[in-house]
């Protein structure tokens, strides 16, 4: 089922989620609705808070950039960019050996506004996949960039919050905009209530 997402000024957004504390067929069918969803808004990746959720899980699919990621692995498409990719409880650990880089961050969330965000290139997370294994995966580049954009908001962190305070000044009307229902998407919005 496609799930409404959740705009800017949802309280939601800015809550620190629960972790997951067990399987169950419910969180087994909220993963399904988060990944229709994504592909519906054509997102490549959803945080739980972003469907109404309090709770410590994201899924993210780049599949659709395969060629990209296979050019950038040496010709070889990497085995996590086939399928949907489901963290639960995910820990994150940055690469202090990989540099800052600056890229232009949208998010479904916040649509209409993209700002350019300095992350760093490489993070390892530990979280338990959909079957409530243990993984570790070491990330770097665009999938790096998506693991650590849905991962601030399990903490309640939005991208702009990684702004200088100038330019979220700037952006103030657009965002105020956007919390009262000022806003339009190929997807559905569910905006906080007046």
């Amino acid at each position: 089922m496609i799930l409404p997402i959740y705009a800017y000024g949802q309280p939601v957004l800015r809550e620190r989620a629960a972790e997951v504390e067990a399987d169950s067929p419910e969180l087994q069918a909220l993963v399904d609705d988060m990944i229709e969803t994504m592909h519906a808004a054509n997102g490549v990746g959803l945080a739980a808070p972003q469907v109404g959720r309090a709770l410590r899980l994201f899924v993210a699919d780049l599949s659709p950039y395969a060629d990209e990621l296979a050019e950038a692995a040496g010709g070889e498409v990497p085995a996590w960019a086939e399928a949907p990719l489901v963290f639960i409880n995910p820990v994150l650990t940055l690469d202090e050996a990989c540099d800052e880089v600056d890229v232009e961050e949208g998010c479904l969330s916040i649509p209409d506004l993209r700002e350019t965000v300095w992350r760093p290139d490489g993070v390892t997370v530990r979280y338990l996949d959909r079957q409530f294994q243990e993984q570790e995966l070491p990330a770097v580049g665009h999938l790096a960039r998506v693991i650590q954009h849905e991962a601030d908001h399990l903490d309640g962190v939005l991208y702009l919050d990684h702004l200088s305070p100038l330019r979220r000044r700037l952006l103030q009307r657009r965002l105020k905009a956007i919390a009262r229902g000022d806003a339009e998407a190929d997807y559905e919005l569910a905006f906080a209530a007046p």
